[in-house]
């Protein structure tokens, strides 16, 4: 259509600089929607936090009940993992964030280029500095889906815990209708198919992840025709990740956690009971130990520490005092971890103050 004027656009171009600048304006476009959608995740997390500051929950280590914590820390924690993925995926865009037009095939070119005003033009920052590696590197779609690996990994370990969750064992969460299914066949059953779901997609993003690795480990210098294998890996996860987030979002703003559940502490005081004899003088270790003999009493009788008469302490140890419920009291347990990223409410709202600052 152009005549001798279209005849001159491929003057000091390749094909395989020019997919190379392609692919990577594309890179950083759909990099900047994965952050906003992560964004999105993280002010639903920040929302739940500040409306649960006083929700007391068990936390866990193995699967067993440990200490107390609250709502709000937990989903604070996910805010911490979301965060560094967001780092993640912008060290990927600044990856990608340089020019290569101006490589050629392999050997650059004999045209007196201006590459900085191109890149300008395009928009670039800055320009590949080795015509062989600026047609060869795919190391921008390696950190993209690394990135998307790892944040996929975060949400498959949400899933898992919303899924157990939502069991009868633990009940701590009701699953909104719209991210929950019925059974064909047992009408009791209400089953987190959404979160399932979810966590089943993270093993398709690691197999792109692994896929371009080993298409890539091969590869002598410079392009070749495996490297168009980078394409489909990439799509993938993109295409996952941008159905999985918003959905998870989703999921999440609408569920219900069951407090009045949540709250049974079992024993995850226990660790604040020899706390309370530490300050009292008794060295940790035996502190420890006449706690958990107290436990093991406990269990025996079918009871809670703080079930327990102030007789009954003292026959384990003479320096409980009355005030040893307090102490214990799943209130007094969280409140008293106010250190910088503790789960106390002061300590909670710290953290989401310095994310504020941060963000600003």
């Amino acid at each position: 259509r152009s005549g001798d004027t279209g005849k001159r656009l491929h003057t000091a171009r390749s094909r395989n600089d020019q997919v190379a600048v392609d692919f990577r304006m594309y890179v950083r476009k759909e990099i900047q929607a994965i952050i906003g959608l992560i964004l999105d995740l993280e002010k639903v997390l920040v929302r739940k936090a500040e409306a649960n500051l006083d929700t007391v929950m068990p936390g866990y280590t193995h699967l067993q009940r440990a200490q107390p914590v609250t709502l709000a820390h937990y989903m604070m924690a996910y805010v911490q993992m979301f965060l560094r993925d967001r780092k993640r995926f912008q060290n990927a865009f600044d990856s990608a964030n340089v020019m290569p037009l101006g490589s050629g095939a392999l050997a650059a070119t004999t045209y007196p280029l201006n590459r900085q005003r191109v890149a300008e033009l395009l928009d670039f920052p800055a320009i590949t500095q080795n015509s062989l590696d600026g047609v060869s590197d795919r190391d921008f779609i390696l950190d993209y889906l690394s990135a998307a690996s790892i944040c996929m990994m975060h949400l498959s370990r949400f899933c898992e815990e919303l899924i157990l969750w939502s069991s009868s064992e633990f009940h701590f969460v009701e699953m909104d209708d719209a991210f929950s299914t019925g059974s064909s066949i047992m009408p009791q059953k209400k089953n987190p198919d959404i979160a399932e779901l979810l966590r089943g997609k993270t093993g398709r993003v690691y197999g792109d992840l692994l896929s371009l690795l080993t298409v890539m480990k091969g590869i002598p210098l410079a392009y070749n025709k495996d490297m168009q294998e980078d394409k489909e890996p990439f799509f993938d996860a993109r295409d996952t990740l941008l159905k999985s987030l918003p959905v998870f979002t989703a999921m999440l703003r609408t569920m219900t956690f069951r407090e009045d559940i949540m709250a049974a502490g079992g024993f995850t005081n226990a660790t604040d009971c020899a706390d309370y004899l530490v300050k009292k003088g008794v060295a940790f270790r035996d502190a420890h130990r006449v706690v958990g003999e107290l436990v093991a009493y406990c269990i025996k009788a079918n009871a809670a520490l703080t079930d327990l008469s102030l007789s009954e302490f003292k026959a384990f140890h003479p320096a409980f005092e009355q005030d040893v419920y307090d102490a214990m009291s799943l209130k007094a347990c969280v409140e008293g971890r106010s250190i910088p990223g503790g789960p106390a409410p002061a300590a909670v709202q710290q953290e989401n103050s310095q994310l504020r600052t941060a963000k600003q």
